[in-house]
């Protein structure tokens, strides 16, 4: 059942995107260019999923335990460090040269454009190389 509501949801994500237009990076980048053919739609996109983030996460944390999980996934990080902001910076970059999020480009798929293919194995490729580049040592316990 677990399964089901994953993919209820990953569906439900993507023809958001879909019929919000974010599939198109043309429609991203143009929120990026003020001076010239602006776009205010991610703004709006952005603030609808702000809202429904807003009261999903108020009726989440009136449960005791997630509907279909042993615990919720809290994050216990709290520091803003160079990593951090290193991460977002590269994250944001990439956007602006693409005009994809990942989140948006998983969906995107279905478009059949090469491009977004090329994003995604360009975000595995940097997935993998994080984790050659800053892989904690296992420890022994010996």
């Amino acid at each position: 059942m677990k399964l089901v509501f994953a993919l209820f949801t990953g569906l439900i994500f993507g023809v958001g995107i879909a019929a919000s237009g974010m599939m198109d990076p043309a429609k991203v980048l143009n929120f990026f260019d003020i001076a010239g053919t602006w776009d205010p739609s991610l703004a709006f996109v952005m603030s609808g999923a702000l809202l429904v983030t807003f009261f999903g996460y108020r009726l989440a944390w009136r449960q005791t335990t997630p509907l279909f999980g042993g615990r919720f996934q809290i994050p216990s990080a709290t520091a803003v460090d160079k990593r951090l902001v290193g991460g977002s910076a590269l994250f944001g970059i990439g956007w602006g040269i693409a005009g994809f999020c990942p989140g948006a480009a998983i969906p995107a798929l279905g478009t059949g454009r090469w491009e977004v293919a090329l994003f995604l194995v360009a975000v595995l490729a940097g997935f993998v190389l994080r984790r050659l580049l800053f892989a904690r040592p296992v420890q022994s316990a010996a």
